[in-house]
């Protein structure tokens, strides 16, 4: 399957029209034969990609202490307890927060507050935080998270996901959709008889049918 996923990939490169900017690379999934009105149907994975997303992935982290001090070394920013609170107060820096940024981490201690004060804005994006359990190294966590893309269908039949950048060469971007698909095959009820189709495309180019 590797190979059929690469010939697309280069197909979809060298049919991207120039562009003056580093254009990022998706797929578009279709699913089939699925309720999604039913939420244990839907999709909702986050996938660590073997080759990196090829793009910045904005972190940031809820945290205090030592667990703060060794954050501020890879996130974005962190926020301790006093930050939430503000943030609590304040809806529209909270969802402008959440919109900028694609990953949350929290210390499990902050987990109810996150929920009590951001909740309303976090919860229906899609971006709670990921725990951050005592024994979890804050620094691993922060750069597994970097190459991570989430797979999030909502109710949705089509839905679209980041897998590099039009530089990283075909080959590590369809490592990357390999990686992809067999997570979603694994977890589809019926596996791959659950995708109607799956299409690769640098941001401005044409779409081109990945064979699955």
């Amino acid at each position: 399957m590797a190979d059929t996923i690469q010939e697309a990939v280069t197909l979809a490169l060298d049919d991207a029209p120039e562009r003056n900017f580093r254009e990022t690379v998706d797929i578009a999934i279709n699913l089939r034969d699925l309720d999604l009105n039913d939420p244990s149907n839907r999709i909702d994975e986050s996938v660590v990609l073997p080759a990196g997303t090829g793009q910045e992935t904005q972190i940031v982290v809820f945290a205090e202490g030592e667990t703060a001090v060794r954050a501020e070394e890879v996130a974005d920013e962190v926020l301790d307890s006093d930050d939430l609170e503000e943030l609590g107060d304040d809806d529209d820096r909270a969802k402008d927060l959440a919109d900028e940024t694609d990953f949350f981490v929290a210390e499990a201690s902050l987990m109810q507050d996150i929920g009590r004060y951001l909740g309303t804005v976090l919860g229906p994006r899609g971006k709670m935080p990921t725990p951050l359990q005592p024994d979890d190294d804050i620094v691993d966590t922060v750069n597994r998270m970097k190459n991570t893309v989430q797979l999030r269908s909502r109710d949705r039949r089509t839905f679209h996901t980041r897998v590099g950048a039009e530089d990283m060469g075909a080959e590590a971007i369809s490592d990357n959709i390999d990686v992809i698909v067999r997570r979603l095959e694994a977890n589809l009820e019926k596996g791959p008889l659950n995708i109607d189709g799956i299409f690769v495309k640098t941001t401005m180019g044409p779409a081109k049918e990945v064979p699955v």
